[in-house]
């Protein structure tokens, strides 16, 4: 057989068992395709929650249930400090949710933002709990917790993706923030093999995972917050269903309203990092932070369709927001990532909530969200929103 029949001859047989593939793994084929999808709270799950997600065209949402309440102290772990199983009321609850999602039509990335050994922050008198990277019951424990959660989770037909952990960070213990910090190589190779390392992390939680689940597509976020630049130290999984996460609100103090105070704008007066100095950016300066996902993925061979772009937002009454967020969801548009913006009509937070324009709510609203006789939902603009139909333009309404 020449060289070119060999060549042909292989990929036929590849094609064949690409197809194969798709036709054993249902889920797994829904990310074939672009998605574009939303975060969201599974607290917010209502039946009219999921209802006009789907009406707005949102295929899945990427959607955490931590904040859920439940009669022990963390939801569906019962206390992060000691896990012995999941609460079963904390599963039907959380299985109440996914059944309405699947009847609205809404698939489900379920992510947490809690584990053994790692409760979530905002749950932790704003401490980040590093735990889980220093002791191994935390892991083994974490493992379990997986592996509970998939044996019951794995044929319901509302999810087609677990996210492990979201941004992890276990170098920010030893004071490390990005890949540049003096010393983090040396960190990372005394480290590597042992219980901080986020890799050997990944693989063990796939064994504990696809010991119950073999189909269910696992989803893993870069360090650093699942930072772009995180790319650099992750190496890839082998496994069929995997996708890589990152997650984008660069810079921090310019897409942050409460933090943002009025000093920067997009794009002329973003900020450099030095106090309140400012420079022009570009959609090229967005392109330049993202650009650790592109270098990552060309070299180890992973497809477009194998990147989740699972969160990136920026503060609605934050000026420049409207062109911000057009600039980024143009570029992963580009790349033809799988993105999910941050949030869909989130009840306990307005500054995402991009439905509600870029103006401040005034007191008359507040008064009544804090009387709790309406919510947020209540005051959502329905005539021309410049803001959110930047995401509308991006969706098909049903």
């Amino acid at each position: 057989m020449t060289g070119n029949k060999t060549i042909k001859a292989i990929a036929i047989i590849a094609l064949g068992l690409a197809t194969q593939l798709i036709e054993a793994n249902p889920k797994l084929a829904f990310w074939d395709e672009q998605r574009k999808g939303a975060n969201g709270g599974a607290e917010d799950g209502s039946p009219e929650w999921f209802e006009a997600a789907h009406t707005t065209g949102i295929e899945y949402i990427r959607l955490s249930p931590t904040s859920m309440k439940s009669d022990s102290r963390d939801f569906l772990m019962g206390d992060a400090d000691a896990f012995f199983g999941i609460p079963e009321r904390d599963l039907e609850m959380l299985v109440e949710v996914l059944d309405r999602a699947d009847e609205a039509g809404i698939k489900i990335v379920l992510t947490t933002f809690s584990l053994p050994g790692h409760r979530w922050r905002q749950h932790n008198d704003m401490e980040f709990d590093f735990r889980l990277w220093n002791d191994h019951a935390f892991q083994d424990q974490a493992m379990a917790f997986w592996q509970e959660l998939a044996f019951e989770l794995k044929d319901h037909p509302a999810i087609v993706g677990y996210n492990i952990v979201n941004e992890p960070h276990p170098e920010r213990e030893a004071g490390f923030e990005g890949d540049k910090a003096v010393g983090f190589e040396q960190w990372l190779r005394n480290n590597e093999g042992g219980i901080a390392d986020l890799n050997r992390f990944y693989v063990q939680m796939f064994a504990a995972i696809r010991s119950v689940d073999s189909l269910t597509p696992i989803m893993v976020d870069s360090r650093f917050h699942a930072n772009p630049a995180g790319f650099a130290t992750l190496k890839p999984i082998e496994d069929e269903a995997v996708l890589y996460s990152f997650h984008y609100y660069e810079p921090w103090i310019f897409t942050t309203f409460r933090v943002n105070k009025g000093r920067f704008a997009y794009p002329d007066r973003m900020p450099t990092g030095h106090g309140d100095e400012t420079e022009s950016w570009t959609i090229e300066n967005i392109a330049l932070l993202m650009k650790p996902v592109r270098d990552w993925a060309d070299k180890h061979g992973i497809p477009a369709n194998r990147i989740h772009f699972a969160e990136f937002g920026c503060g609605r009454k934050v000026e420049g927001a409207q062109q911000y967020l057009s600039d980024v969801i143009s570029l992963a548009n580009k790349e033809n990532w799988h993105w999910a913006f941050y949030s869909f009509r989130a009840g306990g937070w307005d500054s995402m909530n991009y439905e509600l324009g870029m103006q401040k709510l005034n007191w008359k609203q507040w008064e009544a969200i804090e009387a709790g006789t309406q919510g947020y939902s209540d005051f959502i603009i329905e005539g021309e929103n410049l803001l959110w139909e930047i995401f509308e333009r991006e969706f098909e309404p049903k």
